[in-house]
């Protein structure tokens, strides 16, 4: 796999939250992505996942949909109505791959999504695009 973040990118620097209520699916996104040195931050649920970017705003979240109390959708909705988080990309890790539901996680502003079983590579490219874009956005905005 040859993706590569932007030159110039500390990627040291870079924060992702993990967020999926099964800890085993933690472990396997954390092994997918040992070839990156950014900073993997976890959390197990909507709540705990809202708590950790009050705490710390990630550079890229990686979201579960199905979990108990606050669901995926619902911790979009919140992030995209807040304006210091409507920015944050989102990429969308879930089991659920109805039309509707993909549907639905893009129209509540998720920048990607992939279905579980996760494909090592398509989440690689996913991350990278996704953390390219972002580094360009706040080149460009200054």
């Amino acid at each position: 796999m040859n993706e590569q973040i932007t030159p110039g990118i500390n990627v040291e620097s870079l924060n992702v939250l993990v967020v999926d209520d099964v800890p085993l699916n933690i472990l396997l996104i954390k092994k997918m992505l040992s070839q990156y040195t950014f900073q993997l931050r976890t959390a197990n649920g909507g709540q705990a996942a809202l708590d950790a970017v009050a705490q710390k705003m990630p550079d890229l979240m990686l979201l579960d949909l199905m979990m108990p109390g606050i669901d995926g959708f619902e911790v979009i909705r919140r992030l995209r109505a807040d304006e210091k988080t409507k920015d944050l990309p989102i990429i969308i890790l879930s089991a659920l791959n109805s039309e509707q539901d993909i549907s639905k996680g893009f129209q509540l502003g998720a920048n990607d999504f992939i279905n579980k079983p996760i494909i090592m590579e398509k989440l690689l490219s996913s991350v990278t695009t996704q953390l390219n874009l972002a580094a360009a956005k706040k080149q460009l905005n200054g």
